[in-house]
């Protein structure tokens, strides 16, 4: 039997410290050669300790060893003394299983785990691993017309490329049966190289591919390697590899090419750099062409794939489903975190619970890739909830898309567009984020995008004049963002988008702050608010309050913006004023702000009264209030149901106290018909005396609560009443979000919320405090409005 872990003997260490002395690395550098996550095998080697047999035979091969002579008691019976041959075996399938069965432990070490982003330690891939679906229609490889995308909503972009709508999706492993050679393409961070690690433990277990040898190959190792040598022969990369695993006769792996019995993984053709790509693609070319009964599967990103590999079948890793995104959280909890059982599934619980609130609509667009979504399950576990700091999130996502994650798993990347900082690149993506959202577009042509690059930079020091060299600059640069970073993305062919919108949004407000921040411009808020009836918009103004050093300045601009809304029709201002006076005679511990905006809220909807009178918090005469519009609305919609309008008038003179009203609503009570009378006579009543009875109900509620006012909103006028209602919302989420205002200019926005026009130059003729300053800003922008005219 063959011993499966070998350790060094006392002559056979020594040996092997000069060795590792000469080559003059540190124990990583050693671990890093032999493709190890950790230097603890490597010190166990130094150290004497048994070491899995495979990884000692990888280590006295890197330090041009030969392993029997450093090995204590090496065994006589390990195959490679008897040079495994193909000659041997008449039986194929006898073959097979010996090579995978030595080679075994090898592609579980190689495959079986993975270092997920901040985590200290290595995860099972079993525990993490979610099956992924395939589209087999590339979007980018479509046609559409520029004209055909314009009018996207957020919501149809979010689907766009999905296949929610005409394309079919399919199981991963599926494809890879369907297609024997298969490129798999897919964004930065989708799951591609986990996708392939999980085809080649499941071969190696025999559960998928079970008369095959599967063969694991980070192209970009191989590229680095073979760069050396200056020859690019993939099948004397693998034949080394196999070495390591005692199979030392090149016949062994011929035979199994010839036979077709290998499943080979290539992983990552993006990550070779452009000088040696051609090479690394005619090879794997010349590979499946003349070894075509074997199964390939190569990965790239999608932005990359104007490779041409011959013959091969490209699909797209599609995003993640609400199905998948729940599945990956309860494994990342189950798996990532150190709490009891019971804990973690409670955590994942509650992350799936409030992922799906509208609130956090952003966190939602971007789980639906497996790094975010990563991102977003480490987040939430440390805080216990999703970040209020949006943006600080959305720079930590962009971070790694610019950088991070590529230093992560140790690629090189050719620099395109040389001498561009991490600040430069922030901002060119700012600036086509800005220019793209204000005119409304989620799509964009290739060349719109291109010509926006090309004028930033033409801007920057010692750039070329030249027109033709700065469109080849152009073209470069947005080839370099697609590949390298995946922030930009060709939708279909030559139209692009920002392959996510909360990273639009996140750059647009990004800018506008910017100017603020550092220059002290003021336009670009000024511009801002003027979009604060826009829905799109929203995602802008929270992020953008967010970000300001100080926010008073703006949310004073909001405020202003949001008065004007409704100060030029009387009718409106009518409606604004009654509800002010209806809160003056609440109680002075009530919020004066809360209880005009449940009056406006309650004579718009009066359809939600009952909720109002549930969840009400207020004093008794807003529940009297809030019962009797409830009153009108059952008599009103109920009323052959004679029932329920009795029992809302019992229940409104339970709570009445002024005698007046409840007098009145006692005789009408007494002239309701009595609910035993026949269908008939009920029906009588409703056509000879209803109308009349209704007139009454209202004319005793407006006399005595002033309420029931029969306003007669025009539909112009609701529109402009919904955009004022809203935008005082959105004014509100602002304040409330984690932003930077003082005390003074807080309160006294909050305190002057839904005031009608001439309150508002009361309070200001009043001194009160903080809004002085916002005159100043009504001034200032009159003036310009003057200048403009």
């Amino acid at each position: 039997m063959v011993k499966r872990s070998f350790q060094g003997s006392l002559t056979g260490i020594e040996q092997a410290k000069k060795a590792f002395a000469h080559k003059g690395w540190t124990q990583e550098n050693l671990a890093f050669e032999v493709n190890l996550k950790t230097r603890q095998p490597i010190w166990r080697f130094f150290s004497g300790r048994p070491v899995e047999r495979h990884i000692f035979i990888e280590i006295c091969s890197v330090l041009s060893l030969n392993w029997r002579e450093i090995a204590a008691n090496p065994p006589e019976e390990f195959p490679e003394s008897k040079e495994l041959g193909a000659a041997e075996f008449l039986d194929i399938d006898a073959l097979v299983q010996q090579v995978r069965s030595q080679r075994f432990d090898k592609i579980q070490d190689q495959c079986g785990t993975l270092q997920l982003l901040d985590v200290t330690r290595p995860v099972r891939i079993d525990d993490i691993y979610i099956d992924v679906n395939i589209l087999e229609e590339i979007a980018s490889l479509q046609w559409l017309e520029f004209a055909d995308l314009q009018n996207f909503t957020s919501q149809e972009f979010d689907r766009f490329g999905l296949g929610e709508v005409s394309q079919t999706q399919m199981a991963g492993i599926a494809a890879v049966q369907t297609y024997s050679k298969l490129r798999v393409l897919g964004k930065p961070g989708a799951g591609k190289t986990t996708f392939l690690q999980h085809l080649a433990i499941q071969c190696n277990r025999g559960r998928f591919a079970a008369n095959r040898v599967p063969i694991f190959v980070t192209l970009r190792d191989f590229a680095d390697e073979t760069r050396v040598a200056g020859e690019f022969y993939l099948l004397n990369y693998i034949c080394k590899e196999f070495f390591t695993c005692g199979i030392s006769d090149p016949s062994v792996l011929e035979t199994l090419l010839l036979e077709g019995r290998v499943l080979l993984l290539l992983d990552g053709l993006d990550e070779v750099l452009h000088q040696q790509s051609i090479s690394v693609v005619n090879e794997i070319r010349r590979l499946s062409e003349k070894y075509q009964k074997n199964m390939f599967v190569v990965t790239c990103r999608t932005a990359a794939k104007a490779f041409n590999l011959r013959r091969f079948t490209d699909v797209e890793i599609a995003p993640f489903s609400q199905d998948q995104i729940v599945a990956f959280a309860q494994k990342w909890f189950t798996a990532v975190t150190k709490t009891n059982i019971q804990n973690k599934q409670e955590q994942a619980f509650e992350f799936i619970e409030k992922l799906d609130l509208p609130e956090n609509l952003q966190f939602q667009r971007l789980a639906v890739t497996p790094l975010f979504l990563h991102l977003a399950c480490w987040v939430f576990h440390h805080q216990n909830k999703f970040p209020t700091q949006k943006a600080a999130f959305y720079k930590q996502c962009l971070d790694l898309l610019l950088g991070k994650w590529d230093e992560t798993k140790a690629i090189e990347r050719d620099e395109v567009y040389e001498g561009f900082s991490l600040p430069q690149k922030l901002k060119l993506l700012s600036q086509v984020a800005s220019a793209t959202f204000e005119q409304g577009n989620y799509f964009f042509e290739q060349r719109i995008v291109e010509q926006y690059i090309s004028d930033y930079i033409s801007d920057l020091p010692n750039a070329s004049t030249e027109p033709e060299e700065l469109e080849l600059d152009s073209e470069g640069v947005l080839q370099a963002i697609e590949l390298q970073h995946g922030l930009l993305a060709e939708r279909v062919r030559g139209i692009f988008s920002f392959s996510y919108l909360t990273f639009q949004e996140y750059l647009t407000a990004r800018k506008i702050v910017a100017s603020y921040n550092l220059q002290a411009l003021k336009q670009p808020l000024e511009r801002l608010v003027t979009h604060i009836t826009e829905p799109r918009w929203r995602e802008i103004f929270l992020l953008t309050v967010a970000m300001l050093r100080n926010a008073d300045f703006f949310v004073q601009l909001m405020k202003q913006e949001v008065d004007a809304l409704a100060a030029q029709d009387p009718s409106l201002q009518q409606f604004l004023t009654w509800a002010s006076q209806k809160s003056l005679a609440a109680p002075e511990s009530a919020e004066s702000a809360a209880i005009r905006a449940f009056y406006l809220a309650l004579a718009r909807t009066p359809h939600l009264t009952p909720y109002f009178a549930l969840v009400c918090i207020f004093e008794r005469d807003i529940f009297l209030d809030a019962a009797l519009d409830n009153l009108v609305m059952e008599c009103e919609s109920n009323f052959a149901e004679i029932y329920e309008c009795n029992d809302a008038l019992s229940s409104a003179l339970v709570i009445v106290q002024d005698a007046g009203l409840h007098q009145s609503l006692q005789q009408l009570k007494d002239l309701l018909p009595n609910p035993e009378q026949s269908r008939e006579k009920i029906q009588t009543w409703w056509q000879t005396s209803y109308s009349a009875w209704m007139k009454q109900l209202k004319t005793a509620i407006a006399k005595h609560r002033n309420i029931q006012h029969h306003w007669h909103f025009s539909p112009q006028q609701q529109q402009v009443l919904q955009q004022y209602y809203d935008a005082n919302q959105l004014l509100i989420d602002c304040l409330n979000s984690n932003c930077e205002i003082t005390d003074v200019v807080r309160q006294e926005i909050e305190a002057s919320l839904l005031l009608p026009i001439k309150e508002l130059s009361k309070r200001e003729w009043q001194g009160a405090g903080a809004w002085q300053g916002a005159e100043g800003v009504r001034e200032m922008r009159g003036q310009e409005g003057k200048q403009n005219s």
